[in-house]
């Protein structure tokens, strides 16, 4: 709450700035596309579980690109999904984030040499966030929300100075 408040009145009124009111409300509402691939698909559904609970922090699944602001990409990326991760993200609206989760979605993983498999997803589409490990554990997962959380407070919603 400390960095919302910019100044508060000896009658409890609490000045802020609309950017920094509205970022916190997108930074803390934000609605995710699950886009699991691969076996790092497993460990982004367990992130959703009572244990890790990405609820708690705001992030609620769906499964419409038209509805979500930020995409979770988990797993290997062929080249034949390549062209429908781009045709997902361009239908998400704007501003959106993308989160590169597992050392197959970063780089291609174990799979490199392969000739079907997308040397990284930020070959198609830009990514925010990535989260390294094969698979990466639900707890880096919650930590990589809370950096795209952070990204999104940060930014200058209607000023662009």
């Amino acid at each position: 709450m400390k960095s919302l408040v910019n100044q508060v009145d000896s009658d409890g009124i609490v000045l802020t700035t609309i950017d920094k009111l509205l970022n916190l409300a997108r930074a803390n509402s934000l609605f995710y596309m699950t886009f699991g691939l691969a076996c790092c698909g497993i460990e982004m559904m367990q992130t959703g579980g009572p244990r890790s609970d990405f609820d708690r922090f705001g992030a609620i699944p769906r499964a419409t690109p038209r509805q979500s602001d930020l995409m979770l990409v988990a797993g290997t990326v062929t080249l034949k999904m390549a062209s429908r991760v781009k045709r997902l993200y361009d239908q998400m609206p704007d501003p959106k984030y993308v989160i590169s989760m597992g050392s197959c979605s970063n780089s291609g993983g174990l799979f490199q040499g392969s000739y079907s498999v997308l040397k990284g997803v930020d070959r198609v589409i830009p990514v925010d966030v990535y989260l390294p490990g094969c698979p990466p554990r639900p707890e880096a997962l919650l930590s990589a929300l809370i950096e795209v959380q952070n990204k999104i407070k940060n930014e200058k919603y209607l000023r662009k100075n």
